[in-house]
């Protein structure tokens, strides 16, 4: 399989200063819009501040304010298609009820996912993955993260299996990376295809005490995502040390961008990704 560790060029500064763009660590993914800072831009559920999250609308605005990556969350209707949605039910974010689990595609297509968001948005439809990938491809990197309930130990044709397919399908291989909580979803892609990028969304307790280095390790994975109250000066030189790129969620306040840039994250997942972008690139200005 492709290396779980990427090298770094260039050393420079103490930790406080250090970031995977000045240390030119290879990203983990390919980018079609990639600037070559090194940093990915990651439009959380899209442009989730502006428009209702998980939907074509934000998952376009994201990429019109110059977002290089996409983040989804994906879950499996009762007839096995690939969804894009957060919750395990479908109460907060359409006008339906229930598990999402327990409805076919062609009867969550008749929901309204933008309601609950603003009048504006009324009849927005939830989208399926092929729908998103279909959006992407050319344009957008995609993080799919696995939702933990769709995950069962059917690796042969469960949510990772049908989710590769799409990818697959699309040709996107080197532009999509999988994440989960449930670190069985990462186990299974593995036994799917060992050179499908993916990150381990950090779980304390299936994680049982070990460290980022150990864990990436462990589940041969290419990157490390938490949250940016997890993300420590401690946790930031394992990583540098061991040049294990990290992304963490979910920055929505100038201050905090900056603050996650210079302990050195190779991406942040954000609601608002027109303003990481201007952070980012005012901060890079600011080093020149």
């Amino acid at each position: 399989m492709k290396s779980c560790f990427f090298v770094i060029a260039l050393c420079m500064g103490s930790i406080g200063s250090m970031n995977a763009q000045s240390l030119n660590m290879e990203l983990p993914v390919k980018l079609y819009s990639d600037n070559e800072d090194g940093f990915i831009v990651i439009g959380h559920r899209g442009a989730s501040a502006y428009h209702p999250e998980n939907t074509m609308i934000a998952f376009k605005a994201a990429y019109e304010m110059g977002a290089e990556m996409i983040e989804l969350d994906l879950t499996l209707s009762k007839d096995g298609v690939p969804l894009v949605i957060h919750d395990e039910t479908l109460d907060r974010t359409t006008n339906g009820t229930g598990n999402v689990s327990d409805y076919t595609l062609s009867e969550i297509k008749e929901l309204d996912a933008g309601s609950w968001f603003s009048s504006e948005h009324e009849g927005e439809p939830v989208p399926t993955l092929e729908e998103v990938l279909k959006f992407a491809k050319g344009k957008i990197a995609v993080n799919i993260e696995i939702k933990p309930e769709a995950v069962t130990e059917n690796w042969k044709n469960g949510i990772e299996a049908k989710a590769l397919e799409q990818v697959k399908k699309y040709e996107m291989e080197e532009y999509v990376i999988f994440s989960s909580f449930n670190y069985r979803a990462i186990e299974n892609l593995r036994k799917l295809d060992v050179d499908i990028p993916a990150a381990l969304l950090y779980e304390k307790g299936q994680s049982e005490g070990r460290g980022i280095t150990e864990l990436v390790t462990d589940y041969q994975v290419n990157a490390f995502n938490c949250s940016r109250r997890q993300f420590s000066k401690k946790w930031a030189e394992e990583a540098s040390e061991n040049d294990i790129p990290v992304f963490v969620y979910t920055v929505n306040r100038e201050s905090r961008m900056k603050k996650m840039f210079e302990r050195g994250v190779t991406g942040i997942f954000s609601d608002k990704p027109d303003l990481l972008k201007t952070v980012v690139d005012n901060m890079w200005k600011s080093k020149r």
